[in-house]
This record gives C-alpha cells, structure tokens and sequence, in this order.
C-alpha cells in the first residue's frame, strides 16, 4: 500500500500551469480534458478524433502511450508544484484489450514521490465501461529547487 500524499496543486492551478506551458496540447476543445486532481493521483480522459484512431476501429497505441504519459505527468505536477521541467525517465505499457473509439479515462496513482525521482502507474479504462485496456509503469525525474544565493 502507498502512501497518501496531497496535492500541492488543485485542478484549476494544474489546468492553468498547462495551458501556459503546453498550448499545442491544451487549449480549448483539446482531446486531453484534466477530470480530477486527487490524493497521490490525477485522472485525464482522451476524447479520440480521428487523429488517434487507428484502422479497425480501434484508439491507437501511441494515443494511449501519449494519455499515460501526460496523467502521470499531471499528477506528479500537481504533487510537488510547478516543475515544468520534470520529465519521463523510463515508461512501461502493457496493452491489455482492444478499446473501442471511445473516451479513455487515465487513472495515475504516485506509488513514490521522493526528491529526485517519482515512480507511477496508470490505468487505462473506458471512460463508461470502467474496462481496463492498457496498463502503464512510468517514472519521472524532478529537477532540483534553486536554492537563493547566498548573500554577502
């Protein structure tokens, strides 16, 4: 079991921080829609276009690989503050079922926060069935605080 952390951030500030320094992914009527910002967690639905589809009626796995990514970036962000900077070190994704072309919700839980590094995994589910078709492994590094100069 892990530990309960709180978010530093809530929604509206996580939304806000992403917009501003995301626009190409963010922005009105996005696909990406930030659902829920919660303890040690975020949850992001993809609502496909026709850009995340691939052939056989199905969202493709770049898509998926794309909306675990971004929860778990989310809810890393929303755990230690604005560190736009934070980035994927190493993710794992299972492919577990064939969605249907469908919204996707991600469910990012942080499993580790520590200084330097975070550890989380991600549930792919249908947005209305709760199904899980992929599962995902993801852990980021956080840049270090600037510490203030000293003074003389």
């Amino acid at each position: 079991m892990t530990q309960k952390l709180t978010p530093v951030m809530n929604r509206d500030d996580v939304e806000t921080l992403l917009r501003a320094t995301f626009p190409q992914a963010f922005y009105d009527n996005s696909p990406f829609h930030l659902m829920e910002v919660k303890p040690s967690g975020a949850v992001l639905r993809l609502s496909p276009d026709e850009s995340h589809l691939r052939h056989g009626g199905t969202v493709s796995g770049p898509s998926m690989f794309a909306l675990a990514d971004i929860a778990a970036y989310i809810a890393i962000l929303a755990h230690v503050g604005p560190a736009a900077m934070t980035v994927t070190t190493n993710m794992n994704i299972n492919f577990l079922h064939k969605p249907a072309p469908e919204a996707l919700d991600a469910h990012a839980t942080i499993l580790k926060l520590g200084r330097r590094l975070a550890v989380t995994e991600i549930a792919i589910v249908g947005a209305d069935d709760d199904i899980m078709v992929a599962h995902a492994t993801a852990t980021y590094s956080i840049p270090p605080k600037h510490e203030k100069p000293e003074q003389a």
